[in-house]
């Protein structure tokens, strides 16, 4: 394991998780928060500075991404994440943390606390799916005038962080081919139902997911909350993290369990309602 030195503690290494050399950083110290990358995203590709000042913050290469090299022969999926992340979590003896997931990362960390509520403290999702992309996404934000390829100019920053890090940066194309071929359905209503621990749903209102999805979601998942951030898109942890960031911290951070909210007849009361 490497030592980095930065403002906060930081650290990371390769543990041996089924079949892969997986990569992760962990920056800050405290309890833990796992953060789960979207597409084609890695450790590193954005830091969480002001989180890790009170959290250990731990990033992961999932298969394939990143400095983690793919199993050729294994095909990529939010399950076979969830499972990654979980042996990970084995490995590192970490035995219950908090995860925040942006995109298909929020959907592996509610799979996470499906499959392995132990491990699970809180979850904060951004621009996460829950359920089949017919009901989950806005076509009007997934018009192409072209058909997308992995040499698209709609994909060039994702490529261009791959091919800087990456152990083999010609596997692009490869990579984008298997990611292109996940097929997420997202969750039954039964399983949202049964999620125990609390869940943020943040969502940009201009985002390729809609806003009515995230809603729905919110519905059905006893103890989440819902937080719409106003004219921003899928990319927003990218282009202003400034305004989602402090939402996604407040919910990790804050004490629970928390004083009630006041409905009308009950009203505020100092220290009663909130």
């Amino acid at each position: 394991m490497t030592s980095l030195s930065y403002e906060t503690a930081r650290t990371c290494g390769y543990a041996p998780v089924n079949g892969l050399k997986m990569y992760y950083e962990i920056e800050g110290k405290g309890d833990p928060v796992v953060f789960i990358p979207p597409a084609f995203g890695f450790a590193g590709m954005r830091s969480f500075r002001s989180l890790a000042e009170k959290r250990s913050v731990l990033s992961v290469d999932l298969q394939g991404n990143g400095r983690t090299a793919d199993i050729a022969d294994r095909p990529l999926s939010l399950r076979g994440y969830a499972e990654d992340v979980v042996a990970l979590l084995k490995q590192l003896g970490i035995s219950k943390a908090d995860f925040f997931g942006e995109s298909y990362g929020g959907g592996t960390a509610v799979l996470i606390a499906i499959g392995w509520p132990e491990l699970v403290g809180r979850v904060a999702t951004y621009g996460a799916t829950f359920g089949p992309p017919q009901r989950a996404h806005n076509p009007e934000m997934l018009r192409f005038d072209a058909p997308p390829s992995a040499d698209s100019r709609n994909i060039q920053f994702q490529r261009e962080r791959y091919k800087a890090i990456a152990p083999e940066p010609e596997y692009w194309p490869t990579l984008w081919n298997k990611i292109a071929q996940i097929e997420w359905n997202g969750f039954s209503d039964d399983e949202l139902a049964a999620v125990k621990c609390p869940v943020l749903i943040a969502v940009g209102d201009r985002d390729f997911v809609r806003v009515e999805h995230a809603v729905e979601a919110f519905r059905r998942i006893p103890n989440s909350e819902l937080a719409v951030i106003p004219d921003a898109g899928h990319f927003a942890l990218f282009s202003e993290p400034e305004r989602v960031m402090p939402v996604v911290e407040h919910f990790l951070n804050k004490p629970l369990p928390q004083l009630p909210v006041a409905t009308a007849g009950m009203g505020y009361q100092p220290g009663e309602t909130r």
